[in-house]
């Protein structure tokens, strides 16, 4: 009785920790929204959401986010079928390469679509004989693209995986009695694939209305102003105002909450079982040569549009020696990633920064998250709660809970002095990431047969010891892939950097984007080319080193 209520009051405590570090900071935000003087005020935050400027803020959100949606969905789609049902499922190396655009950081991406078409950019260089053609970009249309074009690997995963558990003889039935190609696809692949869409569609619809580097580059040029500028504005932009920031924080978590219930709703009407305890076989793969043509096309103009013209702009403008002279032969040099680290003290401390707050937060989560796993295999009714907690960062966009874990630890700041220092930048970052690591734990921990830890606490061992010589081991990997993956998100992470960092404070993300707004645009990109260059590096690494550990 003793040992399962001491179990209990451990459950507990760590289902307390973890409401004091993610739970309260989010219910700041809805209690600063309608707080008002230290009174109940609930008109303050209706009258900041209907601002004519705030109502059109939450319009042009929406109205970015379902355009994203079409765009995105629009790319994806013939992608998935061309990587299922032709010669090209055969090419492994492809799913790898289309996952770059999303692991590129936004902002990059967007600044290379930047310098690419404005005005004297880099396209009117290639090509002058096509005018101010390419100014065009700098509209709604063109930032719709930029952010569909992060974000569409999202919906191609999801679409390949459902359509290759479509059975062929599904398809082929409708063949033997008459249906056409298109036939076939309106009316049997089509509705398979709803419950899939509509999961996709609400992952494209949440990262974009929780997306801050785009809008904050891209879309303040064109003077597109969207929830999450909005919020950053109020919050960073004196006279700092946490109540209309926390209030369109509780407007932009009510969208996402309604988009999440309606995604839930039709995929519960359009959910088949595809795959059974019967044999499967997969469409028939066609090998025609205009297939092949118009697929090989369609590939190479989503991989120029979504990874060549981004990183053609980034890698070119930090080799260009004099901005007036683009392109022009003898105007490259690499004098940019010589001062950046020789002539710009600053550029070398934001590297150091961002490196040290990457490791000490993909450490500590690691540590954290590892531990919330393994504690938690044996509580029944702690498990659900526990896990919700931990997991709530991924379903809150990251500005609401950076917002909210400013007002949180600016209240406590006389108790604990955190706030507005280093270590609480790093307290964000767990907090914001401690996700991935539950879910690669999680992922690995369920595949490890319960008769092993049985037999090692039959032979005498503890549950400390059977986890360290035994579960600690198989689950390694999943530990090592978690802790690289906040390693490289962190490392390039704006929004939070660009809201809690201490003053003289420079990250890798930060420094990028004041170079590039005060005008040092070949720096920027050279820093922007060495994150890039880290990150990749990192990964391959990883993979590698993973690849050593199977063998």
């Amino acid at each position: 009785m003793k040992k399962q209520i001491s179990r209990h009051a451990g459950y507990g405590m760590l289902a307390a920790v973890l409401a004091f570090l993610i739970v309260v900071p989010i219910l700041t935000v809805f209690m600063e929204a309608v707080m008002a003087d230290g009174r109940l005020d609930v008109s303050h935050a209706v009258s900041v959401i209907w601002d004519s400027g705030n109502l059109h803020t939450i319009g042009n959100s929406i109205l970015l986010g379902v355009l994203v949606v079409i765009t995105s969905t629009i790319i994806a789609t013939p992608l998935a079928f061309i990587l299922v049902r032709t010669a090209f499922s055969r090419k492994k190396w492809l799913d790898i390469v289309l996952m770059i655009p999303f692991m590129t950081p936004p902002y990059i991406s967007s600044m290379g679509w930047i310098l690419f078409m404005q005005k004297r950019g880099l396209f009117q260089q290639l090509f002058p004989w096509t005018g101010s053609m390419s100014e065009g970009f700098f509209s709604l249309a063109g930032l719709t693209l930029a952010m569909s074009l992060h974000v569409f690997p999202f919906m191609t995963t999801i679409l390949k995986n459902a359509m290759l558990n479509i059975n062929g003889s599904l398809e082929e039935s409708g063949a033997v009695f008459g249906g056409g190609f298109w036939y076939r696809l309106k009316r049997i692949t089509m509705p398979l694939l709803t419950g899939n869409y509509a999961i996709g569609m609400l992952l494209v619809f949440v990262k974009t209305l929780s997306e801050y580097g785009t809008p904050a580059t891209l879309g303040k040029r064109i003077g597109f102003y969207v929830f999450t500028t909005d919020i950053h504005r109020y919050a960073t932009t004196a006279p700092v105002d946490f109540g209309k920031a926390s209030s369109l924080s509780g407007v932009l978590i009510g969208i996402c909450m309604v988009m999440w219930l309606l995604q839930n709703y039709v995929t519960a009407k359009n959910t088949f079982n595809l795959v059974g305890g019967k044999g499967r076989r997969s469409e028939k793969v066609s090998d025609r040569r205009i297939v092949t043509v118009l697929s090989s096309l369609y590939i190479g103009l989503i991989l120029i549009l979504s990874i060549g013209i981004p990183y053609f702009s980034v890698i070119a403008t930090s080799l260009i020696n004099l901005r007036g002279y683009g392109l022009a032969p003898g105007n490259f040099t690499v004098a940019h990633y010589v001062e950046l680290f020789l002539d710009n003290p600053k550029g070398v401390r934001a590297v150091l920064t961002s490196l040290s707050l990457a490791a000490a937060s993909a450490t500590i989560a690691s540590v954290l998250g590892t531990c919330v796993v393994a504690g938690i295999q044996k509580a029944k009714g702690w498990k659900k709660v526990i896990e919700g907690e931990s997991l709530l960062p991924e379903m809150i966009p990251n500005i609401v809970l950076v917002i909210g874990l400013m007002l949180f630890w600016n209240k406590l700041y006389r108790l604990i002095p955190l706030y507005n220092t280093l270590g609480f930048m790093v307290l964000v970052y767990v907090v914001m990431f401690l996700p991935y690591t539950i879910q690669y734990v999680s992922s690995s921990m369920i595949q490890i047969g319960k008769n092993l830890q049985a037999a090692g606490q039959i032979c005498g061992g503890s549950r400390f010891y059977v986890f360290r010589r035994i579960t600690f081991p198989l689950v390694l990997k999943g530990i090592v892939s978690g802790w690289m993956m906040i390693f490289i998100i962190s490392f390039r992470e704006l929004v939070a950097s660009s809201l809690i960092a201490p003053p003289n404070v420079l990250t890798v993300s930060t420094f990028i984007v004041r170079e590039f707004e005060q005008g040092s645009v070949s720096v920027g990109m050279a820093m922007a080319v060495i994150c890039v260059a880290l990150t990749t590096t990192a990964l391959i690494l990883l993979n590698r080193c993973l690849d050593r550990g199977k063998h």
